[in-house]
């Protein structure tokens, strides 16, 4: 079974999702890490309820991006983590970590990619009038919501839309979509695995 690290900055919604997709067998993994940069954050009360170990630090404590990234990845490599899974965690990824874990950090973010990158993606949509908003998930690169798609699902935007109302609907269509994409690139990655071992 394959491990991975979810990395969170807030509630952790969407980390919750993945421990009930793995609970009802529809996600074979293993969560072995929790990352998180903000210590009051409730995503670090669901991590020790599920008894996953948390890494959690603040940005400021480090004099640089690449030290704390270094540290991450120390504890990222101990855990013999696969894929790491960013769940609203609201920092950009630097070049430590995308250069150990290149090609495998991914990202799910509340819009049709590449419509509404960055911050507060529902209040764009909704500030644009756009009838149709959704979930993107990515690949992570060095930019901002700019890596290769993976997967989107359109959100109907309605006409009297709000957007705690909105947020409802897409946080609905990201708790299904993310487990089962990562359910499905760690089996492709399962089976190049061994595929590769059968060729040696």
């Amino acid at each position: 079974m394959k491990n991975i690290a979810v990395f969170a900055s807030g509630s952790g919604s969407n980390f919750a999702a993945i421990l009930e997709a793995i609970k009802d067998g529809k996600l074979e993994a293993n969560v072995m890490l929790l990352v998180c940069d903000q210590p009051n954050a409730y995503a670090i009360t669901r991590a020790e309820e599920a008894g996953i170990p948390t890494f959690v630090f603040r940005a400021k404590d480090y004099s640089s991006k690449e030290d704390y990234e270094q540290e991450i990845s120390a504890h990222l490599k101990l855990n013999q983590v696969d894929l790491v899974v960013l769940a609203g965690y609201m920092r950009l990824i630097g070049s430590t970590l995308l250069t150990d874990f290149e090609g495998r950090i991914i990202n799910i973010h509340p819009s049709m990619l590449p419509a509404f990158p960055g911050k507060d993606a529902i209040g764009q949509a909704l500030a644009s009038r756009v009838k149709v908003s959704g979930v993107t998930v990515h690949y992570v690169d060095a930019g901002m919501d700019t890596g290769p798609i993976i997967a989107q699902q359109a959100v109907t935007v309605e006409e009297d839309e709000t957007k705690e109302s909105l947020q409802k609907k897409i946080h609905e269509v990201e708790h299904i979509l993310y487990p089962a994409v990562i359910s499905q690139l760690l089996k492709v990655e399962g089976r190049a695995e061994s595929e590769k071992t059968s060729i040696n």
